[in-house]
């Protein structure tokens, strides 16, 4: 299972790239993902180059959202309390970007979008 269409994956691979050239980003987040079943959320802007690991906004549903990097492949394999995976929102639409994001979540204690 992939996460990520054709589109957002070229999207982040240049965020990452980006990135790892020294340029200074505060992007749109590119996909939300979230657990079904739990209450946890993703908002991820980048890749590496090898393609699993992203950059963004984590909120393990915990009350602590942070930025950092998650693997992938390592999400595939999760499952919440019910046995649900976690999937992308195919409805997201970034309404601001990721530092802003940030801000709401940690006031919040949550992703609330």
């Amino acid at each position: 299972m992939s996460f990520l269409t054709d589109e957002q994956r070229s999207q982040m691979l240049a965020n990452g790239a980006a990135r790892a050239r020294g340029e200074r980003l505060d992007p749109l987040p590119v996909v939300k993902l979230y657990a079904l079943d739990a209450g946890a959320a993703w908002l991820l802007t980048e890749l590496d180059a090898g393609g699993d690991k992203a950059y963004g906004l984590c909120d393990a549903g915990t009350g602590s959202p942070e930025l950092g990097h998650v693997s992938l492949s390592a999400l595939e394999g999760v499952r919440g309390p019910r046995g649900m995976p976690i999937v992308a929102d195919p409805h997201f639409k970034p309404r601001q970007t990721l530092t802003a994001y940030l801000a709401d979540a940690q006031r919040d204690g949550s992703i609330n979008d």
